[in-house]
């Protein structure tokens, strides 16, 4: 497992070196909704609102952390009981087109809280794909890689 999560990891950066060297996005307005959308997500988890990961994330959605791989049903319960978030920040984004209905998100993000009692990472790369189902954008993939300071 740890090696098709390593692969992953691997081909997802890649994805976002090779997307992001050769191709940019042209539609400025769904790279900030998309953006607007993912702030949304880490105020919800900060507030306990399991109610964005229910309606905001794909059935087959997936988180992939340090700590595990998790569904959209685990975060969904997790969201409301896990962690105590004391405060986070975002930056440094990047939003690549992969296609017309798929997109690419990274970006840095600053965190202070404990999940099951344990301290966060500080500080964490976050690669995000939303896919375009209907009219609504909603995130399939979340992942994040813990970083020096």
């Amino acid at each position: 497992m740890k090696k098709i999560i390593m692969a992953f990891v691997i081909g997802t950066a890649a994805l976002s070196f090779v997307f992001g060297q050769t191709k940019t996005s042209a539609d400025s307005k769904l790279e900030a909704k998309i953006i607007a959308i993912e702030k949304a997500g880490w105020e919800a988890w900060k507030n306990k609102d399991a109610s964005w990961a229910r309606d905001n994330c794909t059935e087959e959605f997936l988180l992939v952390n340090s700590e595990a791989v998790s569904n959209k049903t685990q975060v969904v319960k997790a969201t409301a009981t896990d962690c105590e978030v004391k405060s986070y920040s975002l930056d440094n984004f990047k939003f690549v087109t992969l296609d017309k209905d798929t997109v690419l998100l990274t970006y840095t993000a600053g965190q202070n809280g404990v999940c099951n009692s344990k301290p966060i990472p500080a500080n964490v790369r976050a690669s995000v794909v939303y896919v375009k189902r209907g009219s609504k954008w909603l995130e399939a993939l979340y992942m994040e890689t813990p970083t020096n300071p």
